[in-house]
């Protein structure tokens, strides 16, 4: 049996207002990740390969984890999908304006049902995105081997749609409520890919951590 366990980067700078600005851990979110980091060693979980996307809140995510370069792949199928261009597309084509905390439950399923249908794109088209993202994943995934991936909530959302084979509305809804440092396990047995566990935050669990508890 293997394993293929992703996590979700610490949280970033929720205040952005483009990608750019957005791709860096806040101070709690080093703290998440550093937190994860210890639990897992607490828990004697090892890993026979470390993957992290090449985005900033990637790399920063792994190394308050406790992971250095020379620990680790870097692999850009693991980086996030473009939510912020995708955005701006959905309002230039259809007007449905840049959403706040409180729309954003119902502004991302019209993001993905539209991106779906190939009426917006941002740097790829969701084709493209499910592509490199699926690809990845059947790479990653090896009997007898547990392999970390340090990556983004949208591409945990995809892989979930991948083994579940959701429709994009139902990719949506499982991409609201996934928190930061959140951990995510696909079993391998017998050549399948099986979704053992989705969004488990342990190393959150006591009650003076609950202000760690964040989605963005």
């Amino acid at each position: 049996m293997g394993e293929v366990i992703l996590v979700r980067h610490g949280q970033a700078n929720s205040d952005a207002q483009d990608e750019e600005s957005y791709d860096k851990l806040s101070d709690l979110g080093h703290v998440q990740a550093a937190w994860l980091g210890a639990w897992f060693r607490d828990h004697g979980e090892r890993f026979d390969r470390v993957i992290c996307g090449s985005l900033r809140r990637h790399r920063e995510t792994a190394m308050s984890m406790g992971f250095d370069d020379a620990g680790m792949t870097v692999d850009s199928r693991f980086d996030e999908l473009d939510y912020f261009n995708l955005a701006h597309a959905l309002h230039e084509t259809h007007g449905i304006p840049l959403p706040g905390p409180a729309e954003f439950a119902a502004h991302a399923p019209a993001v993905m049902e539209a991106w779906h249908r190939a009426e917006i794109m941002g740097q790829e088209s969701f084709a493209a995105f499910e592509g490199r993202v699926t690809e990845a994943l059947l790479e990653a995934g090896e009997e007898g081997r547990r392999v970390l991936c340090i990556t983004s909530g949208g591409v945990i959302g995809m892989v979930v749609r991948h083994l579940l084979r959701l429709d994009p509305t139902r990719m949506a809804h499982v991409l609201l409520p996934i928190r930061n440092s959140s951990i995510h396990r696909v079993e391998i047995r017998n050549g399948q890919m099986l979704l053992q566990g989705f969004n488990a935050t342990p190393h959150l669990d006591t009650p003076d951590r609950a202000h760690a508890r964040t989605t963005y």
